[in-house]
């Protein structure tokens, strides 16, 4: 029987140094051909609700599955469906909202590891979201902050973001009073936003800063105008096919040019060596995140393996075989009505 395991199962075994461990896990997975991805498909009615889906599978693992959420303006609903690559059998049904801004920001955690500076200590946050809190908290993972300042459209989200992540973190996390404030001069930038129109501009930029640019994921949306993806040394997205769909930011800018597209990277081939990233303390990097299938079913394998061992969770009896009287009786009806005609 499959295991449900809620939000509160969820919360209870998924840290972020686990959710860096699986991340960099589904990439390696990317770079080597044992995962399999398909990118992220939208079924919109107009001034109605959105149904988004995306699917992998893990061939190290052995998990494939499937990502299935509805945004409207109630919020958002987020389901995993665990499935057995040899048996096809589903194995849980697992809430995934808390799962989602983990691998979120354990993604750009891995991107700052691999195209950040060394000496990288500052970090200029734009947006304070919950997506903001796990950015900060897979970056603090990865490099020795010494300063962090957020912006956010409201004063008061901003002043309490900064008081409870300096408590978490234990680390000195300010409110800037404006975008321009938060990023500029920083070391890494995160924009994680649900703006239109870019939030971040090139101007701002100074040389050897890494972005991670979270927030923009559909063809019409942007956090960070031309010329601060003109002026990125290197480019890197989860996937570039996905990008082609919802990056806003790189779409924008790159158009359908070939040639351009051609020189974005992807952070599996990083990951593996294949391609290199930064090579001097100068360049600007950027890593687009689109937020990738292969990370949800890989954390997803990972959480449910716990979960069993612990014995967390609620078996959810599906797919039932029907008791041996029970079938024998349903054949045999089965049977007359083919007989009638």
């Amino acid at each position: 029987m499959p295991l449900l395991l809620t939000e509160a199962d969820v919360k209870s075994v998924l840290t972020m140094p686990l959710a860096l461990e699986c991340v960099q896990d589904s990439f390696q997975g990317l770079a080597d051909g044992s995962a399999l991805l398909h990118s992220r498909q939208r079924l919109h009615l107009p001034s109605k609700s959105y149904l988004h889906y995306m699917a992998a599978a893990d061939g190290a693992s052995g998990y494939l599955g499937l990502k299935i959420y509805t945004s409207s303006r109630e919020g958002l609903r987020f389901l995993i469906t665990l499935f057995s690559m040899e048996s096809g059998d589903l194995l849980a049904l697992i809430e995934a909202d808390f799962m989602g801004q983990m691998r979120t920001g354990a993604a750009s955690g891995l991107a700052t590891r691999l195209l950040a500076r060394e000496d990288a200590r500052t970090l200029g946050m734009v947006g304070t979201g919950l997506q903001a809190r796990t950015q900060l908290q897979a970056i603090a993972q990865i490099r020795k902050l010494t300063e962090v300042r957020a912006f956010s459209r409201e004063s008061a989200k901003r002043e309490i973001f900064a008081k409870e992540m300096t408590e978490a973190l234990k680390i000195p996390v300010s409110a800037a009073e404006s975008a321009e404030a938060a990023v500029r001069g920083a070391d890494i930038i995160v924009t994680s936003t649900t703006s239109t129109n870019p939030v971040v501009e090139g101007r701002w930029l100074n040389p050897g800063v890494h972005i991670n640019a979270i927030g923009a994921n559909f063809p019409q949306k942007r956090e960070l105008d031309a010329q601060a993806v003109k002026r990125c040394n290197v480019i890197v997205v989860d996937s570039r096919e996905q990008s082609k769909l919802e990056a806003g930011d790189i779409i924008q800018t790159c158009g359908e040019d070939a040639q351009r597209w051609a020189e974005v990277r992807e952070l599996a081939d990083i990951v593996s060596g294949k391609v290199t990233g930064r090579t001097n303390t100068s360049e600007i990097t950027l890593f687009k995140s689109n937020g990738i299938a292969i990370e949800d079913v890989v954390v997803a394998g990972r959480i449910y393996e716990m979960a069993r061992e612990r014995g967390i969770g609620r078996q959810v009896p599906m797919w039932q075989q029907a008791e041996p009287e029970k079938r024998v009786r349903s054949l045999s009806s089965e049977a007359l009505l083919k007989a009638q005609f």
